[in-house]
């Protein structure tokens, strides 16, 4: 089982949501999860994880998320950040578990200077790219795995239905008090 997190912040809030799916090249999801927190960090510049872990460890701690039986957990995100090889929210992910599961992190924008850990991936027919890192897993291996994910768009097929979950909350949103 293959498990992938995003977080969306909306009012104050997040949505965080789960994804499980059998393989690396499946088209369907298997089941997903959500839960919506309050009380978050400030989003602080370059350390983008201390809001975010919170959120991704909550939702980990939540019954259904089969994590025990996970081969991998994607993020949406960097695990390494810049030249110096700096830790990013994928690498916070994979410490907090106990480097039990490997982390992939799949990012969508360029984090300059790039670290010497990313792979860039090329999918379909667009011409931007794909930055991974990864930690658990070889770079190369965790690349060529995003690389094959189903889907005929630079963002794998479940990844961008993953998106999508992040942006409908559960039930509406009363006012924050």
């Amino acid at each position: 089982m293959l498990l992938a997190i995003d977080v969306h912040y909306q009012a104050g809030r997040a949505n965080a949501v789960c994804v499980a799916f059998e393989h690396w090249e499946s088209e369907l999801l298997h089941s997903s999860t959500s839960v919506v927190l309050e009380n978050l960090a400030e989003y602080e510049p370059g350390a983008f994880y201390r809001r975010e872990l919170p959120c991704i460890l909550a939702l980990l701690d939540m019954p259904p998320v089969p994590l025990s039986s996970a081969q991998a957990l994607i993020v949406d995100g960097y695990v390494w950040l810049g030249e110096d090889d700096r830790p990013g929210l994928g690498y916070h992910v994979y410490e907090a578990l106990g480097r039990q599961v490997p982390v992939v992190g799949v990012a969508k924008t360029r984090f300059s200077p790039l670290s010497r850990q990313v792979r860039e991936v090329l999918r379909g027919t667009s011409g931007n790219l794909l930055f991974v890192t990864s930690c658990g897993l070889p770079a190369d291996v965790a690349a060529d795995y995003v690389r094959h994910m189903a889907g005929p768009h630079r963002v794998p097929t479940l990844l961008r239905q993953l998106d999508q979950l992040t942006r409908q909350w559960p039930a509406p949103l009363p006012p924050l008090a």
